[in-house]
């Protein structure tokens, strides 16, 4: 099969489909990273797993910032690649590699410096939570660096009509951090016991390891990466363009993120095992958003290359056939969460006074997964037309929307379930919204005639 999938010409929607699938594998072993974390460290306590919740905010915030250089440089190679200019399309890739250093290694440097401030931020309660949690900052932040990496070659790669080096290199990421994460959590065979930290290095050692193949197919690619030096000083145009088409993305992530620290710190309020509750659940919550991300990531790449191609009927099909794909998946997640909360929960925490409050939450966000769906699938859209904006104006104000209706809805007799209650009612009016807003778009774009 050839890795490079053609996405200006053939049937729309197995175009999009075979760059979708590999994408959304990738995207889904990517949370699987997570998953198996909070499996065998819901095994060692709820305490352990507050710990990781609580420093693993700090690398969900870290995803905003890399999502600049990720987000720009994949919609303007991919613009550039279906206009057929490979030049612009390499000059784009390597400056948004530029960023993403800049960007890995700042971060990186505030972690391992601010530890102790950023987990005090959260006001856990107990001693050994919170050393736990400086522990987790200092390794996977300090070293976010491959992570950024990974982030912004699957962009590229993406942008390409190349997804399958993203799901090998992932696939391998996973198997490793599967073998070492009871090997050093335990202490199996001659490795210590490491509990919470050997989570991280498990989970750092696998990035390292999807770094360097991602390095490895680069090295192999003849259309973008063939004259690229990852260590080259950015240009001032390009990273403008970068910055200009990835900024409202990564200001969205930030404040989304910054916003969810806000509700932990209320969460907190609670409990350390409610804080847990949060962390599993939306670990959980994730297979449903991350496979709509990925299925984003493909009609973004698709949106992006007809765009610079002029192609606007073929964007109205791979839209809708890309919504109909997800909203039979937003179902499917919402069927499973609200009906089968309990087993699902207890793959992840056993304890039985927590229990209770795990299956509160799935079957409260389950309500939501439908919408969440729609508007992630929708802001990857707006995005390939490099419209960045709209997506960003809906998501911060429906997101900042959580604070108010959390701390009203808390003192009621919903208790926490108001603030998972606010969770939800955001989701639905975010992709209520900005699909509303994209619909009005679509139509002016295709009826606009130069």
């Amino acid at each position: 099969m050839n890795k490079h999938v053609d996405l200006l010409h053939g049937p729309v929607l197995k175009s999009l489909t075979r760059l979708a699938i590999p994408i959304m594998a990738t995207f889904l072993i990517q949370m699987a990273y997570n998953l198996t974390d909070m499996i065998w460290i819901g095994r060692v306590g709820s305490d352990a797993v507050a710990a990781v919740g609580a420093a693993g905010m700090y690398m969900w915030l870290s995803s905003g910032i890399s999502a600049l250089a990720k987000t720009g440089g994949q919609v303007l190679a991919g613009h550039a690649l279906g206009a057929g200019k490979y030049d612009e399309a390499e000059k784009y890739s390597a400056n948004a590699f530029g960023l993403t250093l800049i960007f890995g290694i700042l971060f990186g440097a505030v972690c391992l410096v601010f530890h102790r401030a950023l987990i005090a931020f959260f006001n856990l309660n107990g001693s050994q939570v919170i050393a736990d949690a400086e522990i987790y900052l200092m390794i996977t932040g300090g070293l976010v660096l491959f992570s950024f990496l990974n982030q912004t070659f699957t962009g590229i790669f993406t942008a390409m009509g190349n997804s399958r080096a993203a799901f090998l290199a992932t696939t391998t990421g996973l198997v490793v951090n599967i073998v070492l994460d009871p090997v050093l959590i335990f202490g199996i065979g001659p490795f210590p016991r490491l509990m919470v930290m050997g989570a991280a290095i498990a989970t750092i050692f696998a990035q390292a390891i999807v770094t360097v193949m991602f390095f490895y197919y680069a090295s192999k690619d003849t259309v973008v990466f063939k004259g690229i030096h990852i260590f080259s000083v950015p240009d001032r145009s390009h990273t403008a363009a970068i910055i200009r088409i990835g900024i409202p993305t990564s200001v969205q992530s930030i404040v989304f993120t910054g916003i969810s620290m806000i509700i932990a710190r209320i969460i907190a309020g609670y409990g350390d095992g409610a804080v847990a509750v949060q962390k599993v659940g939306s670990q959980i919550e994730s297979i449903s958003w991350m496979t709509a991300d990925g299925f984003a990531a493909a009609v973004n790449s698709f949106i992006a290359q007809n765009h610079g191609a002029g192609n606007k009927e073929r964007i109205r099909k791979g839209y809708f056939a890309a919504m109909l794909v997800v909203l039979l998946w937003g179902l499917v997640c919402t069927f499973l969460l609200m009906v089968c909360p309990v087993p699902i929960f207890r793959v992840f925490i056993t304890e039985a006074e927590i229990l209770p409050l795990g299956v509160d939450y799935l079957f409260i966000l389950g309500v939501s997964q439908l919408f969440m769906s729609v508007e992630i699938t929708t802001a990857g859209a707006f995005s390939g037309f490099g419209r960045t904006v709209p997506p960003s104006v809906i998501g911060i104000l429906f997101t900042a929307m959580r604070i108010p209706l959390a701390l009203f809805l808390a003192q009621t007799p919903l208790g926490l379930n108001g603030i998972w209650w606010s969770i939800t009612i955001s989701s639905i009016c975010k992709g209520v919204f900005l699909l509303a807003w994209f619909l009005v778009y679509l139509r002016k774009e295709m009826c606009y005639t130069d």
